[in-house]
């Protein structure tokens, strides 16, 4: 196989790495990490499962989330992002199974849930991108656990044609949670927005435009400039489910954490949380059924691109 070439984030001072031959579910091949990188011992309980990889920065699982989430240690996340299947059917990895009775699949959310309202610290953050209909409940569940919420984030994406006898569903839902009064939130302000042709700002800001904030305004609960993951640049040609843009885990990993904090993301997919994490300075907890492979490479190679982002952070 043709060798990878080294993250942008390790240090030549982390030495040769130490070949290792990690345990891995469902068949997934074995993989190379560097031992002296991310230390989960902090985190994770005795008897953990084995990572399937490591970086300075993180640590990812090749399993079933419901096989590693038991085993993080309480109130030890500062932040979770968890973008599961939706349960549309829809073809992932041989290890899923995206059609499920509508029952089970609402108990499968409590219970991977559970888990993460257990590991996330005091003001930490959850944040969990789902179909209005199934976040509905899970924000209800979340209100029973005693989490506060904070934003119903519609993301405005149409993935579907209209249908007949109901309104054209064009948004995703992000819910915005935290166990009790956030211990970390940055103000994000987005570009004062401007017509694409004539480039003239669009809004007179009812005449206080020179009031404005020169970094621009404050990002709104209704994101309209999330771009679709079509060109393979931004994703990888060896897994052809959807993958969410960079620019929705910048928003969320800024909003919420500082550099050095953890971030759990328990549905891996196209490893968008993990680069986001890499790029930013935060350490991270991964797990991914299906397409851990896919997930390395994307690390490793820096062959897909993030999606730019002109949003300013207030620290």
């Amino acid at each position: 196989a043709p060798r990878r070439r080294p993250c942008r984030h390790r240090s030549a001072s982390q030495g040769r790495k130490e070949t290792i031959m990690t345990p891995t579910d469902k068949g997934q091949s074995h993989i190379h990490f560097d031992a002296r990188g991310f230390d989960q011992s902090t985190i994770m309980k005795d008897g953990a499962p084995s990572p399937y990889y490591k970086s300075e920065l993180g640590v990812l699982f090749s399993s079933d989330c419901m096989s590693v989430l038991p085993y993080i240690q309480a109130s030890t996340v500062d932040a979770v992002f968890a973008d599961p299947p939706f349960n549309l059917g829809k073809e992932y990895g041989r290890n899923s199974n995206d059609l499920l009775p509508e029952d089970r699949y609402i108990q499968w959310c409590y219970n991977w849930l559970g888990e993460c309202v257990r590991v996330v610290k005091p003001g930490g953050s959850i944040f969990a991108y789902n179909l209005p209909k199934w976040n509905i409940l899970l924000g209800a569940f979340l209100m029973q656990r005693g989490m506060t919420f904070r934003h119903w984030i519609a993301i405005e994406i149409s993935a579907c044609l209209p249908i007949s006898g109901r309104l054209h569903p064009s948004h995703y839902s992000l819910l915005y949670f935290t166990k009790g009064k956030p211990k970390t939130f940055h103000r994000i302000r987005t570009p004062i927005e401007t017509c694409r042709h004539c480039k003239g700002e669009v809004k007179d800001y009812g005449g206080h435009r020179g009031a404005m904030n020169p970094n621009g305004v404050t990002l709104k609960d209704v994101w309209t400039d999330i771009p679709p993951v079509r060109h393979w640049k931004f994703k990888s040609k060896d897994r052809p489910a959807n993958a969410l843009s960079t620019k929705i885990l910048d928003r969320v990993i800024e909003t919420s954490t500082e550099p050095g904090d953890v971030v759990l993301d328990p549905f891996g997919g196209s490893g968008t949380t993990y680069a986001v994490c890499e790029a930013k300075g935060r350490r991270w907890l991964g797990i991914e059924i299906d397409f851990c492979p896919q997930i390395v490479d994307r690390l490793e190679s820096e062959t897909i691109r993030p999606h730019k982002s002109r949003d300013f952070v207030e620290k």
